[in-house]
C-alpha cells in the first residue's frame, strides 16, 4: 500500500480477523531524492494508486525493513531503500518515469572503492560516498554499481568479509573477528560469511588449515 502526503486512511481493518503490518514513513524529500536524474529517473514523489499488487516488490520492502534493523549496516539499508524507491518512482510514480543515467569517471568510483576498503569496520552511509565524489546520494550507488559491478553495500560486505578471513587466519576468534570487521555480532557474521562462500567461517578455517 502506497499512500501519498496527506491521503486519508483510517487503518482500520476489513474483516473481523484483522491483519498485521509494517509501516515506512518517509519524509517527501527522500522521494525527491529518489527521484533525481542522477537517480537514473525522472518522476514526481507521487503514487498514482495506493494498492499494488506485486510479490516481488513486496518482497523487496521486506528486506528493506529488515535491513534497516540491523546495527552497522546503515549502507545496505540505505543502498536497498533506494534501489526500492527507485523501482516503485519507474512503475508507480505519477507521471511514469523517464529514465536517463550518465556515469562519472571512473577515477571517483576507485576513490568509493578505497574509501570503503579502508573504513569498512565503521558503519558507513550513502551520504558519505556522496560527499566523497560530490555527486547526490542516488548517482554515487548507480555509478558505483556500474563501475564496480555490485552496488556499494555488497561491496563493502565483501571487504568485511575479506578482513574476517585476514583476522581467523591470523589467530582471532569468531567473535573477535567480526566485531573487528564491522559485524554487529557473530552470528551476523557467520550468517553473511556463509552466503558468500557457502561454508560456514569455523569449517573454512578448518580446511584453510589442513593446508598448510
Amino acid at each position: 500500500m502506497l499512500f501519498n502526503p496527506d491521503e486519508p486512511h483510517d487503518g482500520q481493518s476489513g474483516t473481523a480477523e484483522g491483519f498485521t503490518y509494517t509501516i515506512v514513513h518517509l519524509e517527501p524529500h527522500v522521494l525527491d531524492l529518489a527521484g533525481t536524474a542522477g537517480a537514473g529517473v525522472a518522476a514526481r514523489r507521487f503514487f498514482r494508486r495506493t494498492v499494488v499488487e506485486d510479490v516481488h516488490l513486496g518482497a523487496r520492502v521486506a528486506r528493506v525493513i529488515a535491513a534497516m534493523g540491523l546495527a552497522g549496516e546503515s549502507l545496505r539499508a540505505e543502498t536497498l531503500l533506494a534501489r526500492l524507491l527507485h523501482r516503485l518512482l519507474r512503475q508507480h510514480g505519477d507521471p511514469p518515469a523517464t529514465t536517463s543515467f550518465a556515469s562519472p569517471g571512473g577515477r571517483r568510483m576507485a576513490d568509493v572503492r578505497d574509501f570503503i576498503e579502508a573504513h569498512a569496520a565503521d558503519d558507513l552511509t550513502v551520504q558519505q560516498l556522496a560527499q566523497l565524489t560530490g555527486l547526490s546520494r542516488a548517482h554515487v550507488t548507480r555509478a558505483f554499481t556500474a563501475a564496480h559491478g555490485v552496488p556499494p553495500h555488497l561491496y563493502l560486505n565483501g571487504a568485511r568479509l575479506r578482513r574476517v578471513q585476514q583476522l581467523l587466519l591470523g589467530g582471532s576468534t569468531l567473535a573477535d573477528a567480526a566485531l573487528a570487521a564491522g559485524f554487529a555480532d557473530q552470528s551476523h557474521m557467520s550468517k553473511r560469511f556463509k552466503g558468500q562462500w557457502g561454508v560456514s567461517p569455523g569449517t573454512w578455517l578448518k580446511q584453510m588449515q589442513g593446508q598448510r
